[in-house]
């Protein structure tokens, strides 16, 4: 991996809602990417006569719902008014036509505290936007009708949200903000204090189409002077996922396009390139420096684990597509499509998650968890042409030999991943030193050995009947350097052969 690359230039950003492309400027530093739509792109896109007209009727797109579990990161979250949340509060509609909730006299000049019960389904029920990388505290942009935060009839969408459980959220990013959300158990104590800008909430349906909220910014005091508007989105590169692999609905992509999720694994971007050579540019800069945060990451998980020099210390991670097969109900023809992944490799497991866990308890469940032991890399293949970068594991458990294909978004980032795999199976190996398993072998039962120095050896299961061999009865012993060739049958044949005469085992 190289020195972090700068980067600034223009690229093209869709817009969901009304499937276009629109000229961007983007900016690339080591730890973030900043997307700024300003002057004759803001002039085209944000006529103050037509704002109302072009997005009356649509609902806000949904930034982050960082306490909701069933989230499909694929489609943005339509957000539901919140009505009759306080016979007491005051009602007003914005430029959207969606009626907002404002808090009664009483809690405008106040900092209030109020305890959110989580619930199992639907998390706090809230989204938010702002962090102090966009100038903005952290503010409820949405809360969802029927959920824990509007049952509590306490929060309003405009409270900043100043603190969690007391960590103070005042100099926060988003995705701190995020975290924080996420981490803060069943019982949430927030504290808040209601905004009485309106501009600060206003603004949104400037970025209403985009998936994370940020808030636009005024360069100058002629609020008239549409051309002196920009609208600024920072997108934080640490354990995000950089990815070719778009949603079939976007509307004219090509090869040049790619898609930028957060850590959280929501959609935050998609740009396209004008040609090749500029995709191949800017997609390396950026899988690049995201690659250099990820190994800030990796150091800050093992703090959180206290895991650095334990046998869970972890080696390896980062996001990786891995490919699932489906069989339609109508036909026999099995579909294969790609599903994000997040993985992390320790001295001794592999270890998939849904998304990048933020806790102790989410790293202690993972969705799947494999002994590296008992993994090997069984290929690696490229297509240069399609850009699949693409590798498979092999993993012996006991419901059989499961397998597992994985794409890379470079070649580079797939012989990294290769390289972490066989080395982490031979160190593994090392720590072990030996695993041994029942077996049954010509009708005997008897116990197969691997050990790390010694190789294969086969011993009966029992001593002799006559006492002459207090030791296991060796049956044969052979070193690795003798073996030929190996194969099975996937579930519980293992057929080893040796070489020589008696060497078929």
């Amino acid at each position: 991996i190289m020195a972090h690359t700068s980067l600034n230039g223009f690229l093209h950003l869709y817009r969901p809602t009304t499937e276009e492309w629109i000229r961007t400027l983007v900016t690339l530093e080591a730890e973030l990417l900043t997307i700024n739509l300003e002057n004759d792109s803001v002039s085209k896109l944000l006529p103050e006569q037509k704002i109302q007209d072009e997005h009356k009727g649509h609902q806000e797109a949904n930034s982050t719902l960082p306490d909701t579990d069933e989230h499909d990161s694929n489609e943005p979250h339509q957000a539901t008014n919140t009505d009759d949340v306080n016979d007491n509060a005051n009602h007003s509609v914005n430029s959207d036509g969606a009626e907002l909730t404002q808090p009664p006299n009483s809690a405008l000049n106040n900092v209030r505290q109020v305890t959110v019960i989580k619930q199992d389904i639907g998390g706090l029920g809230i989204s938010i936007k702002g962090g102090i990388e966009n100038k903005l505290p952290i503010t409820i942009s949405k809360i969802f009708k029927g959920l824990a935060a509007e049952q509590t009839g306490n929060l309003y969408v405009g409270d900043a949200i100043l603190s969690v459980n007391g960590e103070d959220l005042t100099k926060a990013t988003h995705d701190d903000a995020v975290k924080a959300l996420k981490r803060s158990g069943r019982d949430v104590v927030l504290e808040v204090k209601y905004l009485q800008d309106p501009n600060l909430r206003s603004r949104r349906q400037f970025l209403s189409t985009l998936p994370l909220e940020t808030e636009a910014s005024a360069n100058g005091e002629n609020s008239d002077g549409l051309q002196n508007w920009r609208e600024v989105k920072t997108i934080p590169l640490k354990l995000s996922h950089v990815t070719q692999l778009i949603s079939p609905a976007v509307h004219n992509k090509t090869d040049t396009t790619f898609e930028i999720r957060t850590s959280d694994g929501c959609p935050a971007c998609i740009l396209r390139c004008k040609d090749q050579d500029e995709f191949d540019l800017w997609f390396t800069a950026m899988n690049n420096n995201a690659n250099l945060q990820n190994k800030l990451a990796i150091d800050e998980a093992n703090q959180v684990l206290g895991a650095t020099g334990s046998s869970r210390e972890i080696k390896q991670m980062g996001w990786l597509n891995e490919q699932i097969t489906t069989t339609s109900s109508e036909s026999i023809r099995e579909t294969k499509k790609w599903k994000p992944v997040f993985i992390a490799l320790t001295a001794k497991d592999v270890l998939i998650y849904k998304s990048v866990p933020w806790s102790k308890e989410e790293w202690s469940t993972p969705t799947t968890s494999h002994p590296l032991l008992a993994t090997r890399l069984i290929s690696c293949s490229n297509n240069i042409r399609s850009n699949d970068w693409i590798f498979a594991t092999r993993t012996g458990s006991r419901n059989g030999v499961e397998t597992h294909v994985f794409r890379a978004e470079t070649n580079l980032d797939m012989k990294l991943w290769s390289r972490s795999l066989v080395q982490g199976a031979h160190a593994a190996a090392a720590l072990i030193k030996e695993i041994s398993c029942a077996v049954t072998h010509k009708n005997e039962d008897a116990r197969l050995t691997l050990h790390w120095e010694d190789g294969f050896s086969l011993t009966a299961a029992r001593s002799s009947a006559d006492g002459s061999h207090r030791m296991p009865r060796i049956i044969w012993r052979y070193p690795y350097e003798r073996l030929r060739m190996s194969s099975d049958d996937g579930q519980r044949l293992l057929f080893l052969d040796f070489g020589g005469d008696d060497g078929a085992q």
